[in-house]
């Protein structure tokens, strides 16, 4: 079942308050999107660790309700 983009950007927004977050849906079927992600929590972090916190905001939803998230992190400034 698709993830319709609210969902999404509620749960990037749950798991990222200070963030500047834009979701697009690549393929209008609610199952591809790509998110861009500014965001103090990202600091020091290494791209792989960037990533590996916006899947932990996801929880478990990365590869079930949402199968292809391009991700684009990155610190403010």
């Amino acid at each position: 079942m698709p993830m319709p983009i609210a969902d999404l950007e509620a749960a990037l927004r749950d798991g990222f308050p200070d963030a500047e977050i834009q979701v697009e849906d690549l393929a209008g079927d609610g199952d591809h999107y790509r998110a861009r992600i500014v965001s103090k929590a990202f600091s020091g972090l290494s791209r792989v660790k960037q990533h590996q916190l916006v899947y932990a905001a996801l929880k478990g939803k990365m590869g079930g309700e949402l199968h292809a998230l391009a991700l684009e992190t990155q610190v403010p400034g």
